[in-house]
This record gives structure tokens, C-alpha cells and sequence, in this order.
């Protein structure tokens, strides 16, 4: 049985030579190319492919690795949203991801940042760095005093909570299919309009499907406290950028923080030093003193990049034997 991997970056090579060690009957190759019309070839002689990208999986792509005989596509992360489901399906390919790598990874960046955010970090870390060790006037908040509000309580959202709990801090919640501990905590808020009444921070965690399109947006932000904080280490189209520079321009917004952006792909886990920035909405909130962005690195653990690949190779291992690994996407 031969597998073959595709972006296969340095810091996975680690956790794909102990899976490859435990397995030693199974072939496996790979690249740190991105899979791709052209680059499809490689996987020539193969049951499984194994992938992770954030380019799309285009009709083309799929279409050049159903030739070479691989229609067992393994995912190493959660989303699904880049992947041509019609020719998928056209093709008969096996698909799975990995939903659950590591929840922790996530929702504890999330709440380092909004911590940080709330005891304005950033703008005292550029103090101390000029030698001005002066207290005033950057004076933070406590979480225990704040009212958060957390959308989406799958995995990681629950995570999230339960470290807000231990700072003390208030939740609220809402999703649209309740989770039984949460409810009979009585977190559940009955809409988003209730929430973003009450909660002086927000943060995501839901995925980003066509009805999530933006829905932070204008008239979400207009019915949110003033002087919200917004924490966003979801999806980047649940955000409308613009509508958040306008929130943090007027003041309706205190503070931001991001990890995905809408327009990422090519911008984000590139090196941009001594370079002409491509973007200049990113550039203007980098420069803010209460913006914190991460370059979609909430995932990036060592827990968490182990777990992607190993899950991954093992689904692909699945398929080919003609099972139906716990971890396959329904479509």
C-alpha cells in the first residue's frame, strides 16, 4: 500500500516519520508542493492522498488526481469549504478531515489574545521596548468583570468557556444546536441580538458557511455594547473587515483581535519584511495599538500539528482498505 502526502511542511516531518515508523508495511511519499492539476501526478501509484492546503481542491485538481487512479482524499485540518463537492461526487472520492485535532490549541489562543487585548499588552509591551516604564495611561481591565459572549459551543467554543470560567468572567452563549452541558449550565442566550447586548467581549467559534457569510457585519456591530472587544479566531469570512475597521475608527469597537482573514490565502504565512505589504486593511490594523493579529497560528501546536497528521494518514489508510474511518465527511 503506497500513500502519498502532499505540503508537507518541516515541522510535520516530525510527526510523519513516527507514523511511518509504526507502520512499516505502508509506503509513503511526499512533498511540500500543494496539490494541484500539474502536481497531481505525483500521487501516481497510490490508494490515498493526503492533504493540506488553502488553496482551493478545484475541479481540475480532482479531476488530474481521479486520472492517476486516487480518489481517497484525506485532509489534515477541519475545513471543508475549498473542496468542489460536485466533482468530488462526480469522481466517487472518499473524503475526511480532521474536526477534532486539538480544541485546546484554539481556544486557548483565543483567550490569550482577548486577555491581552484587555490588559492592553500590546500597547505596554511598545513602552517598555522605548524604556518608558511609566504605569499610566495604559491601564487594563479585569476578565472576571466582563460579560463574554460566545458563539458556537462545539468543541472548541466549550473549551473556551470553561477557561473563562476559571478567570471568573461571565458567559453567555449561543448556537443554534444547543449543547446539553451548556444548557443545563444555563449559558444559553435565546439569539445573537441578546447576546451582543450583553456582552462586553465576543468571540467566534463557529465555521464559516455560506449563512455565517459576514455575520459580523454592520448592523451586528451596531447592536453590541460601545467599546466591545471582538475576538475572531474562527473563520475570516464571518467577518465583514471593513465594518470592523469602521467599529475600531468610531470607537464602537475598544479592541480586535484576528487570526483568519477573508482574503488570506497568499498573504498569510508568507515573509513580508522588506517587501511592498500587498494589503493595506491588514497593514492599518497591524499598526493599531488595540489590534492583535495572528497569521491563522491558533492551530499551530505541537499537540495539535501531531494529531492532523496522524489522524490523517490513518483515515487515508482506512479508505484504503475499504473502510469508512470514524473522522470521513459526509457529503
Amino acid at each position: 500500500m503506497k500513500i502519498f502526502a502532499y505540503g508537507i511542511r518541516d515541522d510535520e516531518k516530525p510527526s510523519l516519520e513516527d507514523w511511518k515508523s509504526a507502520h512499516p508495511n505502508i509506503e509513503v511519499g511526499y512533498t511540500q508542493e500543494l496539490l494541484t492539476a500539474e502536481t497531481a501526478t505525483l500521487a501516481k501509484g497510490s490508494v490515498s492522498a493526503v492533504v493540506y492546503q488553502q488553496l482551493d481542491y478545484t475541479r481540475e485538481a480532482l479531476t488530474a488526481l481521479a486520472e492517476v487512479g486516487v480518489t481517497n482524499l484525506s485532509l489534515r485540518n477541519v475545513g471543508t469549504d475549498n473542496i468542489d463537492f460536485e466533482a468530488a461526487k462526480e469522481f466517487n472520492f472518499n473524503i475526511s478531515n480532521v474536526p477534532v485535532y486539538s480544541p485546546n490549541a484554539i481556544a486557548e489562543h483565543s483567550m490569550i489574545q482577548l486577555s491581552r487585548l484587555l490588559r492592553r499588552t500590546k500597547a505596554l509591551d511598545a513602552k517598555i521596548a522605548k524604556h518608558d516604564l511609566r504605569w499610566a495611561p495604559t491601564i487594563g481591565r479585569e476578565m472576571r468583570m466582563q460579560t463574554v459572549g460566545v458563539i458556537g459551543t462545539g468543541n472548541i467554543g466549550r473549551v473556551a468557556i470553561k477557561i473563562l470560567q476559571g478567570f471568573g468572567a461571565k458567559v453567555v452563549a449561543y448556537d443554534k444546536f444547543p449543547n446539553a452541558e451548556i444548557a443545563e449550565q444555563g449559558l444559553y442566550v435565546d439569539s445573537l441580538d441578546e447576546l451582543y447586548a450583553q456582552a462586553d467581549a465576543v468571540s467566534l467559534y463557529v465555521p464559516g458557511v455560506p449563512e455565517n457569510h459576514h455575520m459580523i457585519d454592520a448592523a451586528a456591530i451596531s447592536k453590541m455594547k460601545d467599546g466591545v472587544v471582538i475576538m475572531n479566531a474562527s473563520r475570516g469570512n464571518l467577518m465583514d473587515i471593513d465594518a470592523i475597521i469602521d467599529g475600531l475608527n468610531s470607537g464602537k469597537i475598544s479592541d480586535f483581535g484576528m487570526d483568519v482573514y477573508e482574503e488570506e490565502v497568499g498573504l498569510f504565512n508568507e515573509d513580508w519584511s522588506g517587501k511592498d505589504f500587498p494589503d493595506a486593511k491588514i497593514a492599518d490594523l497591524i499598526s493599531r495599538e488595540n489590534v492583535l493579529v495572528t497569521p491563522h497560528t491558533a492551530f499551530y501546536t505541537t499537540k495539535a500539528v501531531l494529531e492532523m497528521v496522524h489522524q490523517s494518514m490513518d483515515a487515508a489508510v482506512a479508505f484504503a482498505n475499504g473502510e469508512t474511518p470514524a473522522i470521513a465527511v459526509k457529503y
